[in-house]
């Protein structure tokens, strides 16, 4: 067992899948220069790998596009449109992580987001939230990550000009994670 592996608490290697009802994906952005809107995703998968030397840990995403929830369906059906996500062209984005680097609570994924049909490198903040049994006999683990991007970086370069300066829309968009995922059986 590698020292790394021995400082995380109940540290398991495996496959495991996010249990989507458990977890969250969401954002929040700036919206007329003087707040943050927030939503989130309610339809992605994805499935971690850990590995037994950690930083050679992996993960894979896919979120749906269209599952954007903002509490206002206006505003929802905009951000679907062509102005912003495209989802009938582009109805989905996706990270693969390409690295793994930290130790004991400060960890870094690096990894590629592909969204608008860009794909860029962005990095994820990484806390490990922990491994335990859970009461049906499986393997849970859990894992908090954020990442800030650009919306230009991926061709959504909308411009919302409001009277007086400013924008309608933020350029920078917070991304946060929070994943609990379940080891495979198999």
């Amino acid at each position: 067992m590698t020292q790394a592996v021995r400082t995380i608490p109940g540290y398991r290697t495996g496959t495991w899948q996010i249990d989507v009802v458990h977890s969250d994906v969401s954002f929040t952005v700036r919206h007329m220069m003087v707040s943050k809107v927030r939503g989130q995703f309610t339809d992605f998968e994805g499935t971690i790998v850990t590995a037994e030397v950690p930083s050679e840990s992996t993960v894979t995403a896919t979120i749906k596009l269209d599952s954007i929830d903002t509490r206002n369906e206006q505003r929802d059906n905009h951000i679907r449109s062509a102005d912003f996500f495209e989802v009938e062209k582009y109805p989905t984005m996706s990270y693969r992580s390409t690295g793994l680097s930290g130790n004991g609570e400060n960890w870094t994924i690096e990894g590629d987001l592909t969204l608008h049909g860009v794909t860029r490198p962005v990095p994820l903040s990484l806390e490990l939230n922990g491994f335990t049994a859970d009461p049906y006999g499986g393997q849970r683990a859990g894992f908090s990550a954020s990442a800030e991007i650009n919306r230009r970086d991926f061709g959504i370069d909308i411009s919302l000009p409001m009277d007086g300066g400013g924008v309608v829309v933020g350029d920078k968009v917070t991304i946060n994670l929070e994943i609990e995922a379940v080891l495979d059986q198999n």
